[in-house]
């Protein structure tokens, strides 16, 4: 079973997904932000991180940067889930840190192809 941490500060969308990728046989595992992104990433080794942008504590950019950095977290593949205006401005930054990026609001079907893709699936 492929493990997904996934990272967003809004509680209803986290749990939204989380039951629909569950549903689909992920193992999710949620995050608020940032600093808990690191933190599961290095306790539960997942095969892949759904991570949004704006967040308190530290945002997703931080975070994203962060992981790259890190030599043991560095394989771990990232989509990026955010407005699309912060995807826009961050683009060009962070394209070459990231595997895919779903623009919110989005629908879940895509958010799924994108994951299958990513994980080979």
């Amino acid at each position: 079973m492929k493990k997904i941490l996934l990272v967003d500060d809004e509680p209803e969308l986290r749990t939204a997904i989380k039951i629909r990728l569950e549903v689909e046989g992920y193992k999710v595992i949620p995050a608020s932000n940032g600093k808990e992104c690191l933190e599961l990433a290095r306790t539960e080794n997942p095969d892949l991180i759904i991570l949004d942008l704006m967040m308190p504590v530290m945002d997703g950019y931080t975070a994203l940067r962060k992981l790259k950095e890190d030599p043991e977290l560095s394989r771990i593949p990232v989509i990026i889930l955010s407005i699309k205006e912060k995807i826009k401005m961050e683009g060009l930054f962070i394209s070459d840190l990231i595997e895919d990026y779903v623009e919110k609001p989005f629908e879940t079907e895509e958010l799924l192809t994108k994951i299958r893709a990513v994980l080979g699936e």
